[in-house]
């Protein structure tokens, strides 16, 4: 089969692979669209030492089933899926504790990082366990779908914040993930969003999908805008989204006393923190991995319009435009959201 290979940093190639071999319990899948990651850009150029080639990377991803395992009886040739990027053993305490993302043998597909390697979904088929695959509803496009996981991080980052009906959230970075986590938190009961970038064009979309406010921070004093906007209160959590020093102060120096700042970006391993406002104002900080059991709950709200896409879809490709997209987004496009790669086109 085809696949767009890592074959060195900076290096993508189409390339014939063997086709991944079907256990009992897996499930065959043909791949009709798979999202360029921020984290596959990242892995690119061996930055964040989980793409060591030779790789098929990819992890955001829909298609067909084209056969199962002897052991897999629910799922039949043709049924529109998706599937977890995350492989837990399902035998250690976490996974024993309902944990699965915080598994002590989690795999992710198209990573490989030394401990293991597993190859993705640029390809033209991979094959998947059974217990990480979740069927389709009629209607939902392979597309959109392929964004179930990217919007099942921001659903699981909503889940874990204490978010209370008529709160009002600030949500630092308006990437991708910010701007799905807008909508989840807009979801959980938020009625306030305040949505904080550098990007104009970003804020727009994030108005469009659901925050009622915006602030450029490169042009005004995020902090002192938000406490004004709250009437010197503050707002009741933060969602920060990018992982950098500077955003992370602005999520803490944002929320109120007592209010709760989860960190879902981590582009940076270390950042500075202002201990002494976190203390005496007794801020939660809460972290958050992946997701845990959030995709049926992501593919229906996908399903009833109430988490939407579909404006951050910017450019779908073939896998032969995989490695010149690749470098295009490397070295930066402000014009793009999420491109999705189609295999079968």
């Amino acid at each position: 089969m085809k696949a767009l290979l890592l074959t060195e940093y900076k290096n993508l190639e189409v390339t014939d692979v063997d086709e991944p071999a079907v256990g009992p319990d897996d499930v065959l899948v043909q791949v009709e669209a798979c999202g360029i990651c921020g984290s596959d850009i990242h892995g690119y150029d061996g930055s964040s030492g989980r793409r060591i080639p030779p790789l098929v990377m990819g992890h955001e991803a829909a298609g067909n089933v084209v056969r199962t395992g002897e052991n897999v009886t629910d799922l039949k040739p043709g049924d529109a899926v998706t599937f977890d990027s995350m492989v837990s053993c399902g035998q250690c305490d976490f996974c024993r504790s309902g944990h699965q993302n915080l598994c002590d043998n989690r795999m992710v597909l198209g990573v490989s990082c030394g401990d293991y390697r597993r190859h993705g979904a640029f390809a033209e088929r991979i094959s998947v366990p059974r217990r990480i695959v979740y069927r389709l509803p009629d209607g939902l496009p392979l597309e959109h779908a392929a964004l179930v996981e990217a919007v099942s991080v921001a659903v699981h980052a909503a889940n874990v914040t204490p978010i209370t009906l008529g709160d009002t959230a600030v949500v630092v970075g308006a990437g991708m993930i910010g701007l799905l986590t807008i909508q989840a938190v807009r979801a959980a009961g938020a009625s306030r969003v305040i949505a904080i970038d550098i990007n104009d064009r970003r804020l727009k979309v994030a108005q469009d999908v659901g925050a009622t406010d915006v602030i450029n921070s490169s042009q005004v004093d995020a902090v002192q805008t938000v406490i004004q906007m709250t009437d010197g209160r503050g707002a009741d959590v933060a969602m920060e989204v990018v992982g950098m020093t500077p955003t992370v102060q602005t999520a803490i120096e944002s929320v109120r006393k007592g209010g709760c700042v989860t960190l879902v970006g981590n582009v940076t391993p270390t950042i500075d923190l202002p201990l002494q406002s976190v203390v005496t104002r007794e801020i939660r900080l809460q972290g958050t991995c992946g997701c845990n059991g959030e995709y049926p709950q992501c593919i229906d709200m996908m399903a009833r319009g109430i988490i939407d896409v579909r404006p951050l879809i910017t450019q779908k490709i073939t896998l032969a435009q995989g490695p010149e997209w690749f470098d295009r987004l490397y070295k930066g496009d402000p014009d793009q959201m999420k491109v999705i790669v189609c295999p079968q086109t």
